[in-house]
């Protein structure tokens, strides 16, 4: 039996002013492509319902988006803070713990690897151009998800090293936080060339890793469909 991917979303108006639940169709193209089942997760049920549909999944994907709330870790207020929406980082946070303690297969890009950071106690740099000397520019326009902007360096001996294959991996860019302080359960497995952190993983856990980069975009590259397809398998071992 396939196993079913929930991916968080984020709440957006259309152009009549009407309320919509979104996620960019990459996110559920690649699950799909890894052999999984997509379904979408409404922020909605932050406060009723998370834990019954949580239950009926096999693995947790947390999507990218806008910023989360300062309320949730010690960091520097910012202008460039955005798109901060309360019912997701609630919902996301619970979902970020739960996957931690029960050992469920999870997958953070970007917004989500800040997310896991986050709701294991680690905090972010709200804006790298101000807050993170020599920084790269780790914020690039919306068309260029397949533009190859940077190396990540991968950590010998992590997860990560086994899942893509390779020890250095170029990546696009679409962020302008990061990890500042790296959550006590968390290792880091990958670096920017700035020393920005880049990947994460949580050690002993079936499949618990995080990325600052968008790899939906990216699956031409055989080091993106391993990990996705890594993903995928893991959560089907919860099915058997």
């Amino acid at each position: 039996m396939k196993p079913v991917i929930g991916i968080t979303t984020h709440l957006s108006d259309n152009e009549y002013g009407q309320p919509r639940i979104v996620l960019q169709k990459a996110y559920a193209d690649a699950v799909i492509q890894a052999g999984g089942v997509p379904v979408l997760i409404p922020s909605l049920i932050a406060d009723d319902g998370w834990d019954v549909l949580y239950a009926r999944l096999d693995g947790i994907l947390l999507s990218g988006g806008g910023d989360v709330a300062l309320d949730h870790f010690a960091g520097d207020a910012h202008p460039r803070i955005s798109d901060v929406e309360p019912q997701r980082d609630s919902l996301e946070l619970k979902l970020a713990r739960a996957v931690a303690d029960d050992g469920k297969p999870f997958l953070g890009i970007c917004r989500g690897c800040q997310v896991v950071n986050v709701a294991l106690g680690g905090t972010l740099y709200t804006h790298l151009p101000d807050q993170f000397p020599n920084a790269l520019d780790h914020s690039y326009p919306g068309n260029m998800r397949h533009v190859l902007v940077h190396q990540v360096k991968i950590e010998e001996g992590t997860r990560f090293a086994d899942v893509l294959g390779e020890p250095i991996v170029r990546v696009n860019s679409h962020h302008h936080q990061g990890l500042k302080d790296i959550a006590p359960a968390l290792r880091v497995a990958g670096y920017a060339p700035d020393g920005v952190v880049e990947a994460v993983e949580l050690p002993d856990h079936p499949f618990g890793l995080a990325v600052q980069w968008h790899p939906e975009w990216l699956t031409d590259q055989e080091p993106t469909r391993n990990l996705f397809r890594k993903f995928v398998e893991a959560a089907e071992g919860r099915t058997s």
